[in-house]
């Protein structure tokens, strides 16, 4: 059993920084894609970050390029997202996801999820 634990969320002033952290347990094989996904109050869950396996290939959605980091730690199975110049339209619950079976932008797609991790930015 898979298991996803995000941390390090919480509420900030626009222009802060903030790290996420999912710990994972469980795999049996490396996950083909891990990553980021949030869904703010009223809106669809989107995309934020992922890694294809092997590390080479991220994927970064528009409005967080440049801004938004996504990083693994293989040893210590552990994945982050370091948001830096954080925006109020940010705020969000942020989901921890890994492996999926389709398209990668498809919250529906992937097989494992954390708990989440607010974040909350204010202006």
């Amino acid at each position: 059993q898979v298991h996803l634990v995000e941390s390090g969320g919480g509420s900030v002033q626009a222009g802060g920084s903030l790290r996420l952290s999912c710990a994972a347990s469980g795999y049996t094989d490396s996950p083909n894609f891990i990553g980021w996904f949030r869904q703010a109050p009223g809106k669809e869950r989107e995309g934020v970050a992922f890694i294809v396996s092997g590390g080479n290939v991220r994927y970064y959605t528009d409005s967080v390029s440049g801004r938004f980091t996504i990083s693994q730690d293989s040893a210590k199975n552990t994945l982050y997202l370091q948001m830096n110049r954080l925006k109020p339209e940010d705020t969000a619950m942020y989901y921890c996801a890994a492996d999926q079976r389709g398209h990668p932008l498809n919250p529906d797609s992937w097989i494992y999820w954390g708990q989440g991790t607010q974040v909350t930015v204010s202006s």
